[in-house]
């Protein structure tokens, strides 16, 4: 396959059933949040053809079904090749439609290869577990446990990372022999569409994926509620997955919600504090902060407090902000006007709580257009602000300072969310002190937020419902049968 960008016609198919593409309905049109310019246009589906996805997905899920881990893994392994070999291109799309530098889109890219090639081997190591053989008290009976695909799948993603989010949750469904209808953002569509195009391409049969872009309502909706989809895996804000969540409940069907986060990155006393900044600066900043694991919420020990907050504030101060084909762009545009405006929202009302504005909080003058903010921090930001409480979903930092390590623990937990959490300390005694009594999914001690499919995804609280990523992962699209006879 080439490496170079497919040309968009007038309007573009956003309706994959039975392995067809359709042209859908209402238009959508997708714009470059770099420059505010128009992408491409898609048709977009509704209720009907959610409809006849979902009956497409179920005439396909009886053989995909029955078909050997094997088979599936070698599917798997043939998709995770493809995307290989159209890395370049995926890596531009993903830049175009969501904003992001183009080193973040590669990162992206790369998570999506090496999700499709793990689960490709869980799935091959499927068959040796099927029908083991379980350990009864009584010599009068047997027992045997199956692993089992939970059915049809709704899977709902978001638009601030396109393709990964996708592939955390289609990878393992496609392991464990479920049929898909994939929801992608409507925001975000091309990297999607591509990537679909890359499966159709390595034999996954006809009807075992499908596709419907569109809107919540008009998509989303109807996929959440329709009888024949055994479970929903939703990732995005809470207010909508508590709707998912509503609309799955009136047929009793499986959910995985993975939802926001506003979490905490703790600087102890004995951390590096070069190292401190960097991390505190990743976890608010990359991908322009739109991201529910962004560690928002910086805690620092007194007595490092001033020489963090200079530091964090020269740091902030000199990335540079920018159109993502441009040299040397470390954070992109935000994904659209209306999140622009969301989170330059949460900046004015931040200054009028009493927060203190150290850097940043208004666009580049040197970018007229596009989407873009500068890396803000602030400083002094009271408890009961909705910048230190709510999850803002931009490129804001918020710091406070702690005096003891029981007081930043309590900080670091008084919150809704559970997601991640970052401890920065030489001491690596009392960071693992640490890490343990912070209530969250995820902990990283002295390191970026690297996330591995060998480990599992998803926090305490309000921040997810199930996990997602490793063995985990494959589990939550499987239904857990014993079968038991006398002997």
């Amino acid at each position: 396959m080439s490496n170079t960008l497919p040309t968009f016609p007038e309007t573009l198919a956003g309706v994959y059933i039975n392995g067809q593409w359709l042209p859908g309905g209402t238009v959508l049109d997708v714009v470059n949040p770099s420059t505010e310019e128009h992408l491409a246009s898609i048709g977009t589906g509704d209720a009907n053809d959610v409809d006849q996805a979902v009956q497409a997905a179920s005439q396909a899920f009886p053989a995909w079904a029955r078909s050997s881990g094997a088979e599936r893994g070698a599917v798997l392994r043939r998709i995770a090749e493809g995307v290989r070999q159209r890395r370049e291109t995926l890596v531009q799309l993903q830049s175009l439609n969501n904003g992001k530098p183009l080193f973040e889109a590669a990162i992206d890219v790369d998570d999506v290869i090496g999700t499709f090639e793990y689960y490709a081997g869980l799935a091959e190591g499927l068959d040796a577990q099927q029908d083991g053989p379980v350990e009864l008290p009584t010599e009068d009976f047997a027992a045997r446990l199956r692993r089992e695909p939970v059915g049809v799948v709704g899977l709902i993603v978001p638009w601030n990372f396109p393709m990964v989010t996708t592939a955390w949750k289609l990878a393992p469904a496609l392991a464990a022999g479920c049929a898909v209808v994939l929801k992608p953002s409507e925001v975000t569509p091309l990297p999607e569409l591509e990537l679909a195009r890359i499966i159709a391409e390595a034999g996954l049969p006809a009807g075992v994926l499908n596709i419907v872009c569109g809107t919540g309502l008009a998509v989303g909706a109807p996929l959440s509620s329709h009888p024949k989809v055994a479970k929903v895996s939703f990732t995005g804000s809470n207010a909508v997955g508590v709707q998912v969540m509503q609309r799955a409940a009136e047929t009793v069907k499986g959910i995985s919600l993975e939802l926001g986060g506003k979490s905490s990155l703790l600087v102890l006393e004995e951390a590096d504090l070069e190292l401190a900044v960097e991390l505190a600066c990743g976890g608010a900043f990359f991908n322009a902060g739109q991201m529910c694991s962004a560690t928002s919420r910086v805690l620092v020990a007194e007595p490092l407090a001033a020489d963090f907050l200079a530091l964090v504030q020269a740091r902030a101060e000199s990335i540079q902000v920018g159109e993502p084909f441009s040299a040397g762009v470390e954070m992109g545009a935000l994904v659209n006007q209306a999140q622009y405006q969301r989170v330059r929202g949460h900046i004015e009302r931040g200054i009028a709580s009493g927060a203190r504005l150290v850097c940043g909080g208004g666009r580049p003058a040197e970018l007229e257009r596009g989407f873009f903010l500068k890396p803000t921090v602030f400083a002094d930001v009271p408890k009961d602000s909705a910048l230190w409480n709510e999850e803002i979903f931009g490129p804001v930092l918020c710091v406070r300072s702690f005096s003891t390590e029981e007081e930043a623990i309590a900080l670091a937990n008084d919150t809704q969310f559970g997601l991640v959490a970052s401890v920065v300390s030489r001491n690596l005694d009392a960071a693992e002190r640490v890490a343990n009594a912070l209530q969250a999914g995820m902990v990283w001690i002295n390191s970026p937020q690297v996330i591995f499919p060998q480990t599992a995804w998803g926090g305490y609280k309000q921040s997810s419902i199930g996990r997602e990523l490793g063995p985990w992962g494959l589990s939550s699209f499987q239904e857990i049968k014993h079968v038991v006879r006398a002997v």
